[in-house]
């Protein structure tokens, strides 16, 4: 590693001025401990990496490089904090299991619409697994089928209204 003649000078800047640029980082993030930490940090900086030119004005340059070092620590442990914020708003699990008669009454749901699906109209049945099942846009139904638009949302509407008509039925409950 090789030093730079301005680094002795650096360091004993620092020593010098260590308690008036700890102020000056308390001032401006407001704790003592995060501007001792930043400080810290600026020596490691120094004795690591110290600067290829010469510094003829090392307060100044110790106040930049604090100041830079004290921002880019700052917004890390924003980041951090607002994601250890943005977590504790998070439920601890994803979502409750549903019990064995919530699993039972869908499964009872479900069978009831297969059945109300597979016992619509031919062509109706088609449209309806085309479009709801299969997402296939109601254009491409007609296309597919060479029906218009119109008889489309007609198979649509008579299929949703079977299914409809069977889970709001008063023999489910």
């Amino acid at each position: 590693m090789s030093r730079d003649s301005s680094s002795p000078s650096l360091i004993s800047a620092l020593v010098h001025h260590y308690d008036d640029l700890v102020d000056l980082l308390r001032r401006r993030f407001g704790d003592r401990g995060f501007a001792r930490d930043v400080m810290q940090d600026v020596c490691v900086q120094l004795l690591e990496q110290p600067p290829k030119a010469a510094v003829h004005t090392p307060l100044a340059f110790l106040r930049r490089v604090s100041t830079h070092l004290a921002i880019d620590r700052y917004r890390v442990e924003q980041g951090r904090r607002a994601w250890v914020e943005s977590m504790a708003e998070l439920p601890e699990q994803a979502a409750a299991q549903p019990g064995q008669e919530e699993q039972v009454a869908a499964r009872q749901d479900l069978d009831a619409l297969i059945d109300v699906i597979e016992n619509l109209p031919p062509r109706c049945r088609e449209v309806f697994v085309m479009h709801k099942i299969h997402q296939i846009p109601q254009a491409e139904v007609a296309q597919r089928l060479n029906i218009s638009r119109q008889m489309v949302e007609k198979h649509l509407k008579a299929g949703m209204a079977a299914c409809r008509g069977k889970l709001q039925s008063p023999e489910r409950s």
